[in-house]
Formats: C-alpha cells, structure tokens, sequence
C-alpha cells in the first residue's frame, strides 16, 4: 500500500480534463485557439531538442505521447522531422482526441504543401493506467509491448499524482512505471516533464532494477533561490531501457 504524494485536486479527475476539452474544441471551432501550451514553450522546446540528439527522426522512431491533451508536442516533433505517421497521442479523454484530431485537419489544411503531415499523426483514447485499456501498436507493429522507441510525458504524471486513491488505499501513480517500462523497446527512451517532482524524485521512482530503466539525462533550466532552497520550475528528465531487463 502507497500514500498519495499531494492532495486530490480537481486536475486529477477525468471529469475537469472532458469539461475542459469540450470547451475547447468549441473554442477552436469558433476562433481557431488550439488551447494551451501546458507548462509554456520552453520546456516543450527542451524535449523536442533532446529527442533531436538521442532519438533522432532519421531513426524513424516510434513515439507515444501519455496524455496527448491538445497534441501540441507531437505537432512540434512532426514540425521537428519526425515521421507523423509513427507519432501516436494517447488519452483517457474522447473531448480531448476529437479536440487533437480537429486540430490536424486544420494543419493540414493549411499546410499547403503538405510539409509536415499533420494529418497522419494519430491519436486514441486510453486510459494508460488501465490494464484493460489497449494501447495502440506503433506503425509496423503487431502489439503495443515492448514496441515504443521514445515515451514522453508533458505534465501527465503530474496530474495522476492529484488523483484520489483507488479506494483501496493505493496511489494510481504506482501503476504507471511498469506500464512505461513494458511498453518501452529495450534501449528506448522515457522523456517526462515534471512540475511536481524534482530530478531527484523522479530517479527514485522511475531507475529500479525491477523496472529495468536507468536514468540517463536531465534538461538544464534556469534556477532560482527561495527560502534558502534553489531549485527550477519543471524537471524534464530521461530514462533508457536496458537491453537485458532485471526482475
């Protein structure tokens, strides 16, 4: 049995995430506002160069997005040189597929020469830490496991972590690694970014033997002091797979 690592907050229940994504697909129907970039540009732009230099788009990866909400970092990979065919948005919220889906055609639309390929990014509704939830199989894949060159995660992590218990007295946050760490090729990458746990946390919890990912990298941000603690903002930190996994 695990604790909860913060309060239950209304940004842990799928209820405020469908809420919110009806109105912004209606939002985007009517004035064309693709809604919000969630923690801003930077940390998006740090995550997409990262991949750049460790998961390079000539590799043609696999990658899936936990929580794809609006599908802003994919779109930002697909405009990066990633294959938009093998970029697939996962999310427990239809409001926020259709929100993403809508999204791509009108890229696409207006990308006239068709030089990114908004439209071929793909998403579905999954909710990752449900067992009985599939996951979608990559491009060239027969199943999902096992499968995934890069995961990455913008702010999904952190709102798991808000969510009440199971009512069991368990933490939904703790079914979230081995899920990670089952679907990741050995030698794949893990890109999460954190506004609730630091560097160090985020180690803790995702580099075990039992999970077979070892940490490998974490993104430099500006730091600031307070109270006599210094610190940053968010923490964008990444984990490989290792080749051989150890039970």
């Amino acid at each position: 049995m695990s604790t909860l690592d913060f309060d239950p907050s209304k940004l842990g229940t799928k209820d405020h995430w469908d809420q919110r994504y009806v109105q912004d697909l209606i939002n985007f129907r009517e004035n064309r506002l693709e809604g919000e970039v969630w923690f801003g540009e930077e940390p998006e732009e740090k995550m997409v160069e990262w991949a750049q230099i460790h998961v390079p788009p000539q590799t043609s990866p696999n990658v899936l997005d936990v929580g794809s909400g609006n599908g802003h970092l994919l779109f930002a990979m697909a405009e990066a040189g990633y294959d938009a065919s093998r970029l697939t948005g996962i999310d427990y919220s239809q409001g926020s597929v259709d929100l993403s889906v809508a999204i791509a055609k009108q890229r696409a639309l207006d990308d006239a020469d068709n030089e990114h390929a908004y439209g071929s990014v793909s998403f579905a509704v999954c909710d990752f830490l449900d067992a009985e939830s599939p996951t979608p199989s990559p491009k060239d894949e027969s199943t999902s496991d096992g499968a995934w060159d890069l995961i990455v995660d913008k702010g999904t992590y952190d709102a798991i972590s808000l969510m009440g218990d199971d009512g069991q007295g368990h933490a939904p946050l703790d079914k979230y690694h081995s899920r990670v760490a089952r679907l990741l090729k050995p030698g794949g990458r893990f890109l999460i970014t954190s506004c609730n746990f630091t560097k160090d946390e985020l180690e803790e919890r995702f580099a075990t033997r039992a999970l077979g990912l070892e940490y490998e990298y974490s993104v430099p941000y500006r730091k600031f002091t307070f109270g006599g603690k210094t610190g940053s903002s968010y923490a964008t930190v990444a984990f490989k797979k290792q080749s051989v996994s150890y039970g």
